[in-house]
């Protein structure tokens, strides 16, 4: 069984538009994808904890942040998400931030830690392209090929990679699992 983290729509909107607005200008969908990865992967790797919550999957482009893809994909109709408040509905395979920067509440879901992570990952990879990013995930060691489909990746591979011990890798479980039970309670 695989830890299950807290997905946070809005904090991962407000990731995604804290690196659109770094970029500047439309952002290839997939090259978002990919920088959120990172992103997630560091904190995790770092803190335990990452920043969206979202369940990490290996497909044919690499490995992606689920929910996130999911989000990006579903453009119109009622119901639209806080994602949507955010992040533009593509355009081609183009996003763009909808929000404001200079609002507060634009990023305050988003720790210090987090925003400046976040500024990290776009100084190492905002340059390089959305293929350059995908052949760059691809030699993420837990990344597997799914073919045409999609897998599951158990984020112990990753802290496994990283030479992480087993009994540090049961203490960021326990750490993870307590979290996911508690928000459940907390939501029932």
């Amino acid at each position: 069984m695989t830890m299950k983290f807290v997905f946070d729509e809005r904090k991962a909107a407000q990731a995604a538009a804290h690196l659109l607005h770094r970029q500047g200008a439309p952002m290839p969908y997939i090259k978002l994808i990919k920088l959120l990865y990172l992103a997630d992967r560091r904190a995790f790797i770092e803190t335990g904890h990452p920043i969206t919550g979202d369940r990490l999957v290996s497909m044919k482009n690499g490995p992606v942040l689920s929910k996130v893809l999911d989000l990006i994909r579903y453009t119109g109709g009622s119901g639209r998400s806080t994602w949507h408040e955010y992040v533009s509905d593509p355009e081609g395979h183009a996003v763009t931030a909808i929000c404001p920067l200079e609002l507060d509440e634009a990023d305050d879901e988003l720790s210090e830690y987090e925003r400046g992570l976040l500024d990290t990952i776009f100084r190492e990879h905002g340059g390089s392209n959305e293929w350059d990013l995908v052949d760059y995930t691809h030699t993420l060691p837990e990344w597997t090929d799914p073919k045409q489909s999609s897998a599951p990746i158990d984020p112990r591979a990753i802290l496994k990679s990283e030479g992480f011990t087993k009994k540090e890798i049961a203490r960021v479980e326990s750490e993870v699992t307590a979290f996911h039970d508690l928000h459940k309670r907390y939501l029932a």
